[in-house]
């Protein structure tokens, strides 16, 4: 035994000498690394080097194996103990001293990275909050110079709102001019004026709680400052020049109409500002949301018509799009989301269907585009699940909200969800088919793509809602060359026609077009090579090779918004945003990583920035350039013979643009109006408008009497105009009635003579009204 110790000892001597740390670091290996020996065996070896001098005074060998030096051998290994408690205590010290050292450092680290967020964070909100106001700012001199809006007497200011626009502005202005807020709701939810004689929920049929919360802030806002005494507008007589006689203007926030448009441009220059907050996170540096911000002004007159018609529904929409979008892009990109994200997606999913009809077949374009990431492998099944979900919870929010309006679940877009909801829960089912990878994906997208077309018309005869019109419908019309009279009305407006060609043209002089085109070249390469690898990898692979998937989502959207808008025009407000959130890619070090290695990153960016502003610039002059003043004596004298020679409870038909206005500013019963999304409106329109076939003047009259019209106001221009071949009122009408194809037009007939059916009571260079002969 003696002779085994000393052996080890030996061998412990000729070992290096070890500070304590080492010891301690070799200790913490052995256990990771999870050796068979205990940890006890090691200390023994590494605390006797230090005391072998004292051995060999023991070396002498005595008979019969006599321990002779046993107490000085107990007196050494007390010695030994001592150090080692020593060794111990230094290396406990030490390492607890250590610790607090790396714990202190790594503090200092988290401030120092916690205070550099937080000044990210706060350069970002701040840039956010100055383009946001440089955004309202740009807006309200562009309307302002266009129409002079603030010299405008109220009833100019009603009648710059033409369309549709004026409708929705004649609720708003129904609820503040009503005793109460309430009676106010109540008159626009019991509304026997817009389509006399029936009573109707305007706002489940018209989308207007944009207009009722706007009328609550009035309310609420009037309210507060007559309360301190303060004034809220300043109003001085304007002198026009003749024949116009002097009117009274007033300006602030305390008129209604400057309220109105004052709260569409603060929540559109919010926008912006979003804008840049959303192009920042995309492309990961704040220079990609400034790029974002600029493409946006540059290309403004693209983008969006919000300071030419502030009253339509996609100026209070939009924005709530933008939003959503941006919630969804962090969902897709985070790997643990909280709940907050997926409620504020399903709010956001509200803010956005409730102002706007055609908001749902949008959402239906986001559908699917997820769900052919989720086929592939870029969304996790329990994350799409979820998504689902929230819009689903959305869908059934809006349709409560909007009084049941069975639009919400006859549409593509729930019709859609359904189908995938479905699709997700049986996916397991679907994989005991034993197919390949490709053959599994078909028959997911043709399962998704079948089933939603089948339940939208299912849900559609049942709910019976299949006569109404839907942006779906316009499409298909498009596409199939379909036309009819209801269709034509729609197609043969301009903002409803094909994309212009010269937008192509307009988007590469300030290289929007030139810079998404590379950044989705990139994006689809990268997808592509994704595929192959997915069809050829395991799940563990796959896992890793299918990353940034909100670029995929974003690529894909653009190929949706860009074929919406080469079909309608009109939609070209959701492709050139998104084309400016896109151009902020160019700054992502993920896609051009490898070329900021060769080329300085602030170098390329300059550049690319410089070349834009050319354009850029000129845009903005142009815009800026657009001086005018409002005027229309024609409808100004319409309005005000009607309002002193009829009474209140004359019933008038007409040009539904027409119609808006007199509703707005007489207040007046009306049987049309421009919101022709719906079957029974669609018919009456159809009536109205025969005054412009070629039918004759007695079952044209016979038509009106039915609808208790008193007056009819006949347009001289819409007699002859033709926006483009095949778009004259009576070209549309010998599509729709050839059986009359041979007859004279019948409004040649009442311009020369109306009588016996008709009486004309009032004529200016425009507008002739014609009495109804009832008998």
């Amino acid at each position: 035994m003696v002779g085994q110790t000393r052996n080890k000892l030996k061998e412990a001597a000729s070992e290096p000498s070890h500070s304590p740390r080492s010891t301690q670091s070799r200790r913490r290996r052995r256990r990771a690394t999870g050796a068979g020996e205990p940890e006890l065996d090691e200390e023994p070896k590494e605390e006797v080097k230090k005391p072998e001098r004292p051995l060999p005074a023991c070396g002498v060998n005595l008979p019969g194996g006599a321990r002779e030096c046993s107490p000085r051998r107990t007196r050494n290994l007390n010695a030994q103990n001592c150090l080692q408690m020593e060794v111990v205590a230094r290396t406990v010290l030490l390492g607890r001293f250590q610790f607090l050292s790396c714990f202190m450092e790594q503090l200092r680290n988290k401030m120092h990275v916690l205070r550099r967020s937080q000044f990210t964070g706060r350069m970002t909100l701040g840039i956010a909050v100055f383009v946001a106001i440089l955004h309202w700012i740009h807006l309200i001199t562009l309307f302002e110079n266009d129409r002079h809006f603030s010299h405008l007497s109220s009833l100019e200011r009603e009648m710059t709102f033409r369309t549709e626009m004026g409708l929705y502005y004649s609720y708003f202005k129904t609820i503040i001019e009503a005793p109460s807020f309430l009676e106010g709701l109540w008159m626009i939810m019991n509304d026997r004026l817009t389509e006399y004689p029936l009573v109707i929920n305007t706002v489940k049929r018209f989308h207007l709680y944009p207009e009722v919360i706007i009328a609550f802030w009035y309310r609420i806002f009037v309210g507060i400052m007559n309360l301190f005494g303060l004034e809220t507008k300043t109003c001085w007589n304007v002198t026009r020049v003749e024949p116009l006689n002097e009117v009274q203007s007033c300006e602030g926030l305390g008129d209604p109409a400057c309220f109105y448009v004052g709260v569409i441009f603060i929540l559109n220059g919010i926008m912006m500002g979003l804008f840049f907050i959303y192009g920042a996170y995309l492309s990961g540096t704040q220079l990609g949301g400034l790029i974002t911000v600029l493409c946006y002004f540059f290309n403004h007159g693209e983008a969006t018509r919000v300071m030419w018609t502030p009253p339509l529904r996609e100026s209070f929409s939009y924005p709530f799009l933008v939003l959503q979008m941006y919630i969804l892009t962090v969902i897709l990109r985070t790997s643990n989301n909280s709940k907050k994200h997926f409620i504020a997606l399903c709010l956001s999913n509200v803010a956005f269907m409730l102002p706007w009809q055609f908001a749902q077949f949008i959402l239906f374009t986001q559908i699917a585009s997820l769900f052919p990431m989720y086929v592939v492998g870029y969304i996790e099944p329990k994350k799409f699940q979820k998504i689902i979900y929230m819009n689903m919870v959305s869908v059934l929010l809006c349709f409560v909200l909007m009084f049941g309006n069975p639009m919400y679940l006859s549409s593509y877009y729930s019709s859609s969800l359904l189908m995938t909801l479905v699709i997700i829960l049986k996916r397991n089912k679907i994989q005991r088919l034993d197919a390949s990878g490709l053959h599994f994906w078909i028959i997911q997208g043709s399962a998704w793509f079948c089933g939603t077309i089948i339940l939208k018309f299912l849900t559609s005869k049942i709910l019976g809602v299949s006569d109404h019109i839907r942006l779906s419908d316009l499409i298909a019309a498009r596409i199939l060359r379909y036309t009819d009279f209801d269709t034509l009305i729609y197609t043969c407006a301009p903002e409803f026609d094909f994309m212009e060609k010269a937008t192509p043209l307009r988007y590469t002089e300030t290289l929007l077009l030139p810079i998404v085109m590379v950044i989705t070249y990139f994006i689809f390469k990268k997808a592509f090579r994704d595929i192959l690898c997915v069809l050829s990898a395991n799940t563990y692979l796959r896992r890793q090779l299918l990353e940034h998937g909100e670029l995929i989502f974003h690529t894909l959207q653009l190929f949706a918004f860009t074929s919406l808008a080469i079909l309608i025009m009109r939609l070209k407000l959701f492709l050139t945003p998104h084309m400016c959130v896109m151009a902020s890619l160019i700054c992502s070090r993920r896609l051009f990583g490898w070329l900021f290695w060769r080329v300085r990153f602030e170098n390329v960016i300059f550049g690319i920035l410089t070349v834009m502003s050319i354009q850029g610039c000129a845009n903005l002059h142009n815009q800026w350039s657009i001086i005018g003043e409002f005027n229309n004596l024609p409808q100004e004298e319409l309005i005000q013979w009607i309002q002193y020679n009829t009474r209140p409870d004359a019933v008038f038909a007409g040009a539904m643009p027409t119609m808006a206005s007199v509703k707005l500013s007489t207040l007046h019963p009306i049987v049309n109006h421009p919101h022709y999304e719906d079957a029974d409106l669609r018919a009456r329109t159809k009536i109205v408008y025969s005054a412009y076939s070629r039918k004759s003047a007695k079952e044209v009259r016979d038509k009106l009497v039915e609808l208790h019209v008193n007056y009819y106001i006949l347009e001289e221009a819409w007699c002859v105009v033709r926006t483009k071949p095949g778009c004259s009122m009576l070209e549309i009408w010998d599509v729709e009635d050839p059986s009359n194809s041979a007859n004279p037009p019948l409004c040649s007939v009442l311009l020369k003579d109306e009588r016996p059916y008709f009486t004309t009571v009032f004529q200016n260079s425009i507008y002739r009204v014609l009495k109804v002969n009832w008998e």
